[in-house]
């Protein structure tokens, strides 16, 4: 299976938990700062991604979005988007 990540660098608050989960070694960090002050993470070997989603599962920012890539995207797990569609059901 072939995955797909987007970090929003902008939320991203450099705490390495995305780095240190992710079993194949896809995400690095930046070396420049993003807009608040942090490096952000970044992903890098895209081609070694599987989609398992462990990086989004441990972003405390919601800051990662992942994809399986099959035979047509899907969307496996998206702690922000799940969390807004959660909030968006009790209003």
């Amino acid at each position: 299976m072939k995955g797909k990540i987007v970090i929003d660098k902008e939320l991203c608050k450099g705490c390495k938990y995305c780095v240190m989960s992710c079993p194949k070694g896809v995400i690095i960090m930046e070396k420049q700062f993003n807009t608040t002050g942090y490096f952000p993470a970044s992903p890098k070997y895209i081609d070694k991604c599987t989609g398992c989603g462990f990086c989004a599962q441990m972003c405390p920012e919601l800051a990662i979005e992942v994809w399986s890539t099959n035979n047509k995207e899907k969307r496996i797990r998206s702690p922000r988007r799940d969390a807004e569609e959660a909030e968006t059901e009790k209003t």
